[in-house]
């Protein structure tokens, strides 16, 4: 290997973190205004047969929070993630070593066809909300 190869090949390197850094940035330190959404949770969509199972992972969601809307190309699921530690909480201020679960509003679109399923079931259980969607009958 010459040197310009491990040049470029350290360049290429470079340029690669540099993207990573920029992405996790823009993903975790969005200007987080009420209404806007700052983060998208991870989800699973499985399709079998007769179903459509959709699980979005919600770690430290409160249940009551979830909202679900349903419309006629998509669901979206929106709620908030609150901050692990309240200014409250502690009497003086908190020193963060590691901040890597996403928090704040978040909202995430999932497209599927909602004129051929309807919801059958919904729970949040162990940090994740599954959707269950049975296939409507065709009249």
């Amino acid at each position: 290997m010459t040197a310009q190869d491990l040049s470029r090949l350290m360049f290429g390197d470079a340029l690669s973190l540099l993207d990573r850094a920029d992405r996790l940035h823009r993903q975790f330190f969005r200007p987080a205004a009420s209404r806007v959404p700052t983060w998208e949770p991870p989800m699973d969509v499985v399709e079998t047969a007769d179903s459509v199972r959709v699980t979005v992972a919600l770690p430290g969601v409160a249940p009551e929070t979830v909202k679900l809307g349903i419309e006629p190309d998509a669901i979206t699921v929106s709620a908030r993630r609150t901050f692990p530690i309240n200014s409250n909480e502690s009497g003086s201020a908190a020193r963060i070593h590691s901040l890597e679960i996403p928090h704040g509003r978040f909202e995430r679109r999932i497209g599927l066809p909602m004129q051929a399923l309807s919801l059958v079931e919904q729970r949040l259980q162990d940090g994740c909300l599954t959707l269950i969607f049975g296939r409507k009958e065709s009249a």
